[in-house]
């Protein structure tokens, strides 16, 4: 086995160094783990019981077009977070939200990774939620005190060391992935007529009255945040990223195969849930319960006991997506309070255990998940849809963030002179156009999947659940700016038009001085920019550990002896 590197120490305020094992994390997630854990962050609730919220809002033809808007639009962002994920790989807060501080905006950063921390925090709430929905397949009793034993679960798996972590996920994420290739095969098999009532489906139940699209613009506009919630958890590759061995290899590696496998099995499954599951299929999704369409799909197959199996997968899938969430806003959590260059968090979500787990940083955020239990007051459905809209928000602002981080990157690699060709992973046919395709298009999922909170009456509580994390973000970047004494209460910093040093021609004028009377506006002072001619690029730049080299040596190796294909096959796979 390859030796375990661990991440640097942290240094406190002082400068001394504190005990190795009390603050840092540990790399010790496998290329293996790491592709599994990708798996295991967005085929999760959305597939399962998300689609069933989305075609009963939006019909087969909404939810099949708006899951693959969303999914080109995060594969473009994956990509984009690759190339900077594998020059810089760190870890927890310090990943997206990092390149977002480091290229675009500490202030922006500092906005970015507390809303990100909220956005895992409420997932596993999420997460908890759904288990209570998926239990009323069986029963209605208390469906609360499975979401009390879930999380007592989900936070020893956490509290031990990340390798406990990585390996429950990798054999949950491999139980899902078969399940949806069983679902796949079963699914094809019904539409032919494979079913209990022995008659082809085939495009039927997209002619009956109100589909193809359910509720026309409102509807389709809806099943944007439901996508979004769906596919979350792609940017974690960025997370973990800082706890993955030889991420110059395994990096590009998961980047370029993982989502391709994801959007298959989501495309695949959409298309035929949408052929096998009526959209006014009885209890699909209502403000009380939401049915899973696998666990449909297998009814209408004809064995009640392979339904019973659909659904106990689906909650194990469940307590995946929780086990993920919560292991990264753990660490979300644990690097906002790490002096790297600013503590943003209280000290003690620093201290970590032996293992290297962040002990308080995981009860911290384990402790959102109080939010479940509102489910007996309002409905568990009803509950489950405002924290999807929550959470699907906050991933279009972390996909947007790498966007916007992705740009400033980019414009100071060719600034500072260099090649892309120095850079150790990037997608050449997303240059230059990528950043800009995603700013552009991610706020304005943001702004249209509202439309059904405002049209035709406005709903105050769906129109918070839609837009609250914009005036969060907005209201914690201008705090940061305030406690920082950067700006005044007016918003501005005026300075002398001769203390703004020399820039560059790419970073000058728009950004600097707007004035007369030999005053000015510090434009980039007062929002906070980067001012991108003084970053140092080889600071953090990733270099390969003799370990790395070996482990290379020994895949080499391998690849060219007697069963070199059958290890090609297994390196795909694993």
């Amino acid at each position: 086995m390859i030796p375990e590197a661990s991440l640097p120490p942290v240094h406190d305020d002082t400068g001394s160094k504190n005990h190795e094992h009390h603050s840092s994390l540990h790399r010790s997630l496998s290329a293996r783990q790491v592709q599994m854990i990708a798996i295991g962050g967005t085929i999760g609730t959305g597939l399962f019981l998300g689609t069933g919220r989305s075609l009963a809002q939006g019909g087969p033809a909404s939810m099949l077009i708006c899951y693959g808007i969303v999914g080109f639009i995060v594969y473009i962002t994956l990509l984009l977070l690759g190339e900077m994920a594998t020059q810089y790989p760190v870890a927890g807060e310090r990943s997206f939200n990092a390149y977002a501080t480091r290229f675009f905006s500490p202030a922006y950063g500092f906005a970015l990774s507390w809303n990100y921390w909220f956005n895992d925090a409420v997932s596993v709430a999420s997460d908890l939620t759904a288990a209570q929905l998926v239990l009323q397949f069986w029963t209605s009793w208390h469906p609360w005190v499975i979401s009390v034993l879930f999380w007592l679960f989900l936070v020893s798996v956490n509290a031990f060391h990340v390798r406990a972590y990585g390996e429950l996920e990798y054999w949950l994420s491999l139980l899902k992935v078969i399940t949806v290739v069983a679902f796949i095969i079963v699914g094809i098999l019904v539409n032919v007529g494979v079913n209990t009532s022995h008659t082809y489906i085939g495009g039927h139940y997209w002619s009956i009255p109100g589909a193809p699209f359910v509720g026309g613009f409102a509807g389709f506009a809806n099943v944007f945040v439901t996508a979004s919630f769906a596919y979350g958890g792609t940017e974690s590759l960025g997370i973990t990223a800082g706890e993955t061995r030889n991420p110059s290899r395994n990096m590009p590696r998961v980047v370029k195969l993982v989502f391709w496998r994801i959007l298959m099995f989501y495309v695949l499954s959409i298309l035929l849930i949408g052929l096998n599951v009526p959209w006014n299929y009885p209890n699909l999704s209502d403000k009380t319960t939401t049915t899973s369409p696998f666990t449909i799909v297998f009814e209408l197959a004809g064995s009640a006991t392979a339904a019973s199996f659909m659904n106990t997968v689906i909650l194990t899938s469940v307590l995946s997506a929780g086990n993920h969430a919560l292991f990264a806003g753990t660490r979300v959590l644990y690097s906002l309070s790490v002096v790297h260059p600013r503590r943003h968090a209280p000290r003690i979500f620093s201290r970590t255990t032996p293992g290297g787990v962040p002990i308080f940083s995981l009860l911290a955020t384990s402790s959102i998940s109080i939010l479940c239990f509102a489910s007996s007051y309002i409905g568990s459905g009803q509950l489950w849809g405002w924290l999807q809209n929550i959470v699907g928000v906050s991933n279009q602002i972390a996909w947007l963030s790498i966007g916007l981080a992705s740009w400033r990157f980019r414009k100071a690699w060719i600034l500072h002179g260099r090649s892309v060709e120095e850079l150790k992973f990037y997608a050449g046919w997303t240059w230059p156009w990528g950043p800009y395709f995603v700013i552009v298009t991610v706020p304005c999922l943001i702004l249209i999947q509202g439309w059904t909170s405002i049209f035709p009456t406005f709903s105050i509580v769906d129109f918070i659940s839609f837009y609250i994390e914009i005036p969060v973000m907005i209201g914690m970047y201008i705090a940061w700016r305030l406690v920082q004494g950067a700006i005044s209460p007016m918003g501005r910093r005026w300075v002398n038009n001769a203390e703004v040093l020399p820039q560059p021609a790419e970073e000058s004028t728009p950004l600097l001085c707007i004035g007369t009377r030999g005053r000015g506006i510090n434009l980039r002072a007062a929002f906070d920019i980067v001012d991108l001619s003084t970053i140092d690029l080889h600071e953090d730049e990733y270099v390969e550990a003799d370990e790395d080299e070996a482990e290379d040596d020994e895949q080499k190796q391998r690849l060219r002896g007697r069963f070199g294909l059958l290890w090609k096959l297994f390196y795909y796979l694993a």
